[in-house]
């Protein structure tokens, strides 16, 4: 870890040191220049002003040749299979060993992208985990060999874990500003004590980038979250000049970042060259100055070098010349910083070699420790997937139900209501989506001209007028910005509940909720995590709908590991599986069909403010002895007309199973049902191939084969999109008459 300068320490929380011992806040000795040029002249005396001396400089060089020894360690490792990828940091150290000078461990936060060696090591990270991470074993602090190098993860430093997605990093960024920021108004505003959560007043989240990454659209996303919200969030550019092959003249208008943004309303630019360690010092200590004071957002654009190829998957010499290489070469703060400081007369040359020889050795024994490090036990392989602690398949979240009032609560004033409830009692929940919120300005909430919107089906009404002001706000047009932010919020102790307005315009949102919000407790071993409820209207059957408000694909989320998946068909069900999902420890996606919102025969009487259902639980809608169907959403209705039908016509029972949650499913309510009736249906709106009923029909001919009598047979929306017209929809949803032949059809084999 490097010390902190007077200036920079003044604030910093105690932090145990891993590397060098921080240096004690007394003013730098200052240095005069015995030889160089003018331009090492006017170095030293900007190493003056900001209060760098010999100490402080050393240890920036140690830190800067750490970083550049601990990627040839890693190179090294991969050349003897004892690491499985490299991807260097090399040129970047400059601005990255100021940084960890400036901003503070345990106090600060951090989303690195993969560049920021030299950071994570000057916030305390130490040469061993790093290696430990290129060869996957234990001592990998970052993810306990689940991630491969360079992607860095420091729970104790507030170093969040990260993916290899690029560009998801920023909306999480704005997230966790804004969690720092509720809980102040939480404690300020409303009187919550907020004495357990981490945060403090004058607090930066760093987020970093390469020059490529600023392409993708969740960085304007991000810097836009961030000036209009002014958080505290510094963007750290550091342009190599290339994104893999592709140079920074492609990426944006006149191939500079800070250029592009330079009147970007609400956003402060710094510019500096970041192969200066020195220069580098100035400009993070005055941004992080702008942002602890003004608590809005700075972007630092720092040039730099990439003196080593992309990755060892990428040969720069194929497409850069000799002399481009060699330049590179010059600017290289690994040769250039310490050129400067030798030829300046900071320290000798000879001071120079002890210092590169101490790191070298150093790297070395860390090396050889971490492939001597044990590997993960085998078994551990599912651990951490889901939470241990509190299990949502669990009794924990079950309660009996203490129904009042009449059968005539529609499902979507059942989920209103257990939000207006849940949102009152707990200043930690938050929620936000399109147009979610009762009014734009909590100036009209006494309006009585105004009724408030609630969501585009008014199942959020109210919810903002019930809880306190701040927990329910409308989100710009952007799926990708509701959850990205919910994921940074989650990470801190908030419970974000959104609301994604239309299941068929999530996609935006998929890499955040795939890549991100599933894998974010497994890839950090546990240590991070984030429960959340994304509620998505979804479905058909509107008379109207088309392509683009007709969708299902629950089949989509239940294929990904880390996400639990609920689907309910009635009022009741809706009740106490959101309010499990909103209580429980998991990411939740919580899917409401649209249909079914204000239906008549799925109504129920209100199940009462404690009512919880376990998910993986399914129900019994219809009992039968002749044939079991097994359904979900609005086929379970269906379902069952089908079979009063059937019996009807010919005596025969069929049983019908609500499988309630997806992921996980109740298998062995199924099982049970099949070993009675020895025939099997699955119903589902989605479309058939590729659909999930085809999962459920595997694992029954996997493991219950020799209970069946017939062939499984299944109902699915045809393998088309749906259409305006009322009669194609008719044709291509499944409808009762649908259910009915093939229930027939499976009776009668």
């Amino acid at each position: 870890m490097l010390g902190k300068t007077a200036k920079s320490k003044a604030k910093a929380p105690p932090m145990k040191a891993k590397a060098t011992a921080p240096v004690k806040a007394k003013a730098a000795a200052p240095i005069k220049a015995k030889g160089g040029s003018n331009a090492h002249a006017k170095k030293l005396e900007l190493a003056k002003k900001y209060n760098l001396g010999k100490k402080e400089m050393l240890e920036m060089l140690s830190n800067i040749y750490t970083s550049r020894k601990v990627d040839d360690a890693e190179i090294s490792m991969k050349k003897q299979s004892k690491a499985f990828f490299q991807i260097s940091g090399a040129g970047h150290e400059g601005i990255l060993t100021a940084a960890a000078m400036v901003l503070k461990p345990k106090y600060d936060w951090f989303l690195p992208y993969y560049r920021d060696r030299a950071l994570c090591l000057g916030l305390g990270v130490t040469p061993y985990e790093m290696l430990c991470q290129a060869n996957g074993n234990m001592g990998d602090t970052a993810s306990y060999g689940r991630m491969m190098p360079a992607h860095w993860g420091n729970k104790p430093l507030n170093i969040v874990n990260k993916s290899s997605c690029t560009g998801t990093q920023f909306l999480q960024a704005c997230g966790l500003a804004e969690a720092g920021i509720w809980f102040e108004r939480l404690k300020k505003e409303h009187k919550v004590d907020v004495s357990k959560m981490d945060y403090h007043t004058d607090e930066i989240v760093y987020v970093s980038t390469g020059d490529g990454t600023i392409a993708q659209g969740e960085f304007w996303e991000g810097l836009t979250t961030a000036c209009v919200n002014n958080l505290p969030v510094l963007f750290m550019v550091e342009d190599n000049g290339f994104a893999i092959s592709t140079p920074t003249t492609v990426q944006y208008p006149e191939g500079s970042i800070s250029k592009t943004l330079a009147n970007f309303p609400g956003l402060k630019i710094f510019n500096t060259d970041g192969c200066c360690p020195i220069e580098s010092f100035a400009t993070m200590t005055e941004a992080a100055k702008y942002i602890r004071k003004t608590r809005k957002p700075a972007l630092v654009h720092a040039t730099v070098t990439r003196p080593y190829s992309h990755s060892l998957s990428d040969d720069h010499g194929m497409y850069r010349t000799k002399a481009e290489l060699h330049e590179e070469g010059l600017r290289d703060v690994f040769n250039a910083f310490p050129k400067f400081l030798v030829e300046a007369g900071v320290i000798t040359e000879k001071e120079r070699e002890e210092t590169l020889k101490k790191v070298t050795a150093d790297v070395k024994a860390a090396m050889d420790k971490a492939i001597n490090t044990e590997w993960p036990k085998l078994d551990t392989v599912l651990d951490h997937l889901y939470s241990d602690e509190h299990p949502i398949t669990g009794s924990e979240f079950e309660t009996a139900p203490n129904f009042s009032g009449k059968d005539d609560v529609p499902m979507a004033a059942s989920i209103n209501k257990v939000l207006r409830t849940e949102f009152a009692k707990n200043p930690m929940l938050r929620m936000w989506g399109e147009d979610v919120a009762d009014f734009f300005e909590k100036e009209r909430l006494n309006n009585p001209e105004l009724k408030g919107k609630g969501g585009v089906f008014k199942l959020t009404a109210n919810v903002q007028r019930e809880s306190k002001d701040g927990q329910v706000f409308n989100s710009p047009l952007a799926e990708a910005n509701v959850i990205g932010r919910a994921i940074g919020m989650a990470i801190r102790g908030i419970k974000p509940v959104v609301e994604i307005q239309f299941f068929d315009y999530i996609w935006t949102a998929y890499m955040q909720l795939k890549n991100e919000m599933a894998t974010l407790r497994y890839r950090s071993g546990g240590d991070f995590k984030c429960p959340m409820v994304v509620r998505v209207p979804i479905g058909g059957y509107l008379k109207g709908g088309s392509i683009y408000h007709s969708q299902s694909g629950e089949s989509l989320f239940t294929h990904v590991p880390g996400i639990r998946v609920a689907f309910p068909s009635n009022s009741a069900d809706a009740a106490g599986l959101l309010r499990t999902a909103i209580k429980g420890d998991d990411p939740v996606m919580f899917l409401e069909h649209k249909h079914l919102y204000y239906q008549g025969y799925n109504r129920a009487a209100d199940p009462g403010d404690e009512y919880m259902i376990p998910f993986g639980k399914a129900r019994i809608a219809r009992e039968g002895a002749d044939a079991t169907i097994v359904a979900w959403g609005a086929l379970v209705q269906k379902s069952i007309e089908a079979a009063k039908k059937l019996e009807a016509t010919t005596g025969k029972t069929v049983e019908v199973i609500d499988l309630r949650t997806l992921a996980p499913y109740d298998f062995e309510a199924i099982k049970k049902s099949i070993t009675k009736t020895s025939r099997l249906m699955i119903a589902h709106e989605e479309h058939k191939t590729s659909g999930f009923a085809g999962e459920i029909a595997a694992r029954v001919n996997e493991e219950c084969f020799d209970l069946l009598d017939a062939p499984i047979l299944r109902v699915g929306a045809m393998d088309v999109h749906c259409a305006y017209n009322p009669a194609l929809e008719d044709v291509i949803l499944p409808q009762v008459n649908h259910v009915e032949e093939v229930l027939e059809k499976l009776l009668n084999y």
